[in-house]
């Protein structure tokens, strides 16, 4: 085929998601794998969210709400904002592609840091665009760093709190400080996929900074926390005026019935949520009691995974495999530019002890 296809497309990386226990099953053998690499929640989807499927169930061959209102109005009233600052997406990959498709032209520019997940690239590159890469500081987003990197092609900078796959933060007065140097016409974009595992009470949250003259859009989703990541659903928060033009161009059904009135259910289901948040803070002191007893440096997080230095000669792509061997699938760093690093997200206590007992072999 003689396809004329833009140059920036070679550029693309295809997204390499976390192996699947399927997968795992068949190579190796091995009956009941369980996976700690995609930082999903290991208590499984919301209850409240399952009941609401049930009984929308009889609804399927009509089609979704192409506006969701009852998702938007839920979303609005639980977290104090207007209905018209929200725009749902298949997922929040949905909301960044959105973003990217309205904001960018061909060599406009994009600051993110480095390394940040792998879909900000994709769809900075999807546009024509140009990605800025400003290095982690300190296992930290280097925020000076973003700074200097600021010019006049600069269109959006992509920011995630916490970070993946570090589980750092940024506090509440440097986002602040940040911000004010930032110029009007350049959108900030926070990621808050795990901003629900947050203990600390300094953290940035865009909600707070909606009503500011700066250009900010947060983007949540119900994938980790509330337990849908097989819907694909989540949500940006932004000025309406953006807002209005991502309605424009979104596909009129992206978010399909099941995943509305679910993620609807999810927001009011704070039972689930609060085990479910206990569940990972509990869990991550159990296994840094743990590691320290193992002497293995890991990063201290603010997500519902951490950061396992495996050193000593060892790889992370190494360390990987041989888990995978014990039926223990976790996330090599190597691609993040972490090559001695693993990501472990949280399961049960059970499976946590089972991943604990099989890295103390693998080291």
């Amino acid at each position: 085929m003689k396809l004329k296809i833009p140059d920036y497309f070679s550029k693309i990386k295809p997204y390499v998601p976390g192996k699947p226990v399927e997968e795992v099953q068949r190579e190796y053998g091995i009956d009941n794998p369980i996976k700690l690499a995609s930082n999903e929640n290991p208590l499984g989807p919301s209850p409240m969210a399952v009941g609401a499927i049930r009984r929308a169930i009889a609804k399927l061959h009509r089609y979704p709400d192409a506006g969701g209102y009852e998702l938007i109005q839920s979303i609005a009233e639980k977290n104090n904002i207007a209905p018209e600052n929200i725009v749902l997406g298949n997922g929040s990959d949905d909301i960044i592609a959105l973003l990217a498709r309205v904001l960018l032209r061909p060599d406009d520019e994009v600051i993110l840091p480095q390394p940040s997940f792998l879909f900000y690239e994709i769809s900075i590159l999807t546009s024509g665009a140009i990605p800025v890469w400003v290095p982690l500081k300190s296992f930290e987003t280097n925020l000076a760093g973003m700074l200097r990197k600021i010019s006049p092609k600069t269109r959006m900078i992509f920011i995630n709190v916490p970070h993946n796959p570090t589980g750092t933060i940024i506090s509440r007065h440097d986002f602040e400080e940040f911000i004010a140097e930032i110029p009007p016409q350049i959108v900030i974009v926070l990621d808050e996929a795990y901003i629900e595992f947050v203990r600390e009470s300094n953290c940035a949250n865009s909600f707070e900074f909606l009503r500011t003259d700066k250009a900010i859009v947060g983007i949540r989703t119900f994938s980790k926390a509330f337990g849908l990541a097989g819907l694909r659903v989540g949500y940006g928060v932004m000025p309406s005026a953006l807002a209005e033009l991502l309605h424009r161009v979104r596909q009129p059904f992206n978010v399909n019935t099941l995943a509305q009135v679910a993620a609807s259910a999810a927001l009011n289901d704070t039972e689930f949520l609060q085990k479910t948040v206990d569940l990972v803070h509990n869990e991550l002191e159990f296994i840094y009691g743990v590691l320290e007893k193992l002497e293995m440096p890991y990063i201290r997080s603010q997500a519902n995974f951490f950061m396992v230095k495996v050193g000593d000669g060892r790889t992370a792509d190494e360390v990987f495999e041989n888990l995978l061997k014990q039926g223990v699938i976790v996330r090599s760093l190597t691609s993040y530019g972490y090559s001695e690093y693993i990501r472990v997200n949280i399961g049960k206590h059970e499976e946590n002890i089972r991943f604990l007992e099989a890295f103390e072999q693998v080291i």
